[in-house]
Parts: C-alpha cells; sequence; structure tokens
C-alpha cells in the first residue's frame, strides 16, 4: 500500500479528526503524522520529549502549535518556551533545536514535509498502524 498524497487528503478534509487518538497512536517522539491539509498547507501532530537535533528548512517556514505539555524551540540567539495554546512560527532557514523537558503534544504547519529531526520520515495517518 502506498501512502496517501495531500491530495487524498485534501479529498476527506470533510471529516472531523480527532488529534488526541492520532497522537496516542503514535509509538516515537518527534515522528510526525499528517492529519489534513489546507490550501496547500500540510497539518502534521507530533509528540515530543528530550531534544531533537539542530535543523533548518530552506524551502518553508515551520510553525508549532503546542496542544499539551511545554515546547522549547531553541534558536541561536534565544529559547522560545512554549505552552498549550501558544504557537510560534521558525522562518525558513532559521537553524532550530525543539526540546520537551516532559512530553508535549503539538500541531506542526508547513507546506510541505519535513523529515523529523531524528532522520525519520513522517507517517500518515491514513496509514494502518500495522504498516
Amino acid at each position: 500500500m502506498t501512502d496517501p498524497t495531500p491530495s487524498d487528503l485534501h479529498d476527506a478534509r470533510v471529516e472531523k479528526v480527532d488529534l488526541a487518538a492520532v497522537l496516542d497512536g503514535l509509538d516515537e517522539f518527534w515522528s510526525q503524522r499528517v492529519v489534513g491539509e489546507a490550501n496547500g498547507t500540510l497539518l502534521k501532530v507530533a509528540k515530543g520529549t528530550g531534544s531533537t537535533l539542530w535543523h533548518s528548512h530552506d524551502d518553508q517556514d515551520e510553525t508549532f502549535l503546542v496542544m499539551s505539555g511545554r515546547l522549547v524551540v531553541q534558536l541561536r540567539d534565544r529559547d522560545v518556551t512554549l505552552d498549550p495554546g501558544e504557537m510560534f512560527i521558525v522562518p525558513r532557514g532559521v537553524e532550530h533545536c525543539p526540546i520537551a523537558p516532559d512530553e508535549a503534544r503539538f500541531l506542526i504547519l508547513g507546506t510541505s514535509i519535513t523529515s523529523n529531526a531524528a532522520g525519520g520520515k513522517p507517517a500518515w495517518s491514513a496509514r494502518p498502524a500495522s504498516a
């Protein structure tokens, strides 16, 4: 079975998405799961604890919206601490390193899929759990 494309998600966007259930189904920290697409922007959820590696995205901005826990987005010149309901946009090309002191759950918005900083690729929510 192949992964659905963003256009496949476009066709299914009239359905509601239980973000908590999708997050509960993630078995790896910092692994992203695409949950929708709107106007060319992919909506992805992830959960994290500890930190990722320093990285940047030359092709897009990356927006973090924290749903639970605390996420610290380290930049080279400062740290940005995000609590539930807060968001931060990392401009394209800016090095950053997300850190979660304890488990954090968050939504990531971007125009394309970004590999997680640990080296894996994001999963699609439509993929069966056993795949």
